[in-house]
């Protein structure tokens, strides 16, 4: 399967769709009765209000493969388009595709998983740092998406770290590009203080800010049984940065940058999590797209085509048995 991926054989697209449905099998067998539309901040629904029950579970689920397949297709493209791996590939999407199923809390509609739409594009706005002249525009961009995925999913706000991260991997310092993102981040939640203003109802923006007051959690919402699941995951990743170590000079500079720019941004989604209280497992969606690219290159480069294909099969049956247990 793996070497047919490695390939962008027109094919490929009703594979992966094929697929997608394949990985989600496990909660269209076990739907449940009722499944919450929460994808929004308690207080971004003063302006805009879903209900929670605005559509049924089977639409629930069905929107959501339908989302991770478009995600999956953009983030191939964008990875393709900054040619990080050998050749350009399917596999970036199949990767994809295979991280948001690790878990029966991914195949659902989340705040996360709508906020991978935003992190792609934050991917794409950072690794173009290095060809422009003038970073000012880019960081105000990506500021701005910040700003609406925090709105989306408190925990987003952490990734206004990767404006500094990156700027200091790809720029000389400039304290115009290094201000230009915080005030892209601002503008936004201006807006949203004026519309509270507006409704008088200003007094609760600071309610927005309250997370950053909480203490840590220290505990996780998640079955431990469904760790299992993270040994071959764990496994591959750890061969890739094996594989990237000992390619890592003979890369472009381009490229070892962009791998280390992944890398920080798969931390700070990882540290994300202590932002808020009562998050699930469902935050760590966005940790999958810049997982998914060490995946990938790992699969990209493998020789020995028994062995991947074999650790790739192992992983699928992996994760399938452990969704439908």
């Amino acid at each position: 399967m793996i070497n047919q991926f490695r390939s962008l054989h027109p094919l490929n697209l009703a594979l992966l769709l094929a697929y997608t449905l394949f990985m989600r099998m496990a909660i269209f067998f076990n739907l449940p009765s009722e499944l919450n539309f929460e994808i929004l901040e308690s207080y971004t629904k003063l302006f805009i209000v879903i209900p929670s029950d605005a559509i049924s579970a089977e639409a629930n689920v069905f929107f959501a493969m339908i989302v991770v397949l478009v995600q999956a297709l953009i983030f191939n493209r964008i990875v393709n388009n900054h040619a990080l791996l050998v050749k350009p590939n399917y596999l970036p999407a199949l990767m994809y595709i295979t991280g948001t199923s690790l878990f029966l809390q991914f195949l659902v509609l989340s705040p996360a998983l709508i906020c991978n739409f935003l992190i792609i594009i934050i991917i794409d706005k950072f690794l173009k740092l290095s060809k422009t002249a003038n970073a000012m525009s880019i960081m105000f961009d990506a500021g701005m998406i910040i700003a609406i995925g925090t709105l989306i999913y408190f925990p987003f706000i952490l990734l206004l770290l990767m404006l500094w991260l990156s700027l200091l991997m790809y720029r000389p310092f400039s304290w115009r590009e290094w201000i230009s993102g915080l005030i892209g981040f601002l503008t936004i939640f201006m807006f949203v203080a004026v519309f509270y203003y507006w409704n008088d109802k200003i007094d609760r923006f600071i309610d927005i800010w309250q997370p950053l007051t909480n203490k840590f959690p220290s505990k996780l919402q998640i079955n431990y049984n469904d760790y299992w699941v993270l040994i071959p995951v764990s496994m591959i990743m750890v061969m890739a940065a094996i594989q990237l170590r000992e390619n890592f000079f003979r890369s472009f500079i381009s490229t070892r940058r962009a791998f280390q720019m992944l890398f920080f941004m798969f931390l700070v989604s990882i540290l994300s999590f202590y932002t808020k209280r009562g998050v699930t497992v469902a935050h760590f969606l966005l940790c999958v797209p810049p997982g998914a690219v060490l995946l990938a290159y790992y699969f990209s480069n493998a020789k020995k085509r028994w062995f991947y294909e074999t650790l790739f099969a192992i992983l699928v049956i992996c994760i399938q048995y452990f969704l439908f247990v």
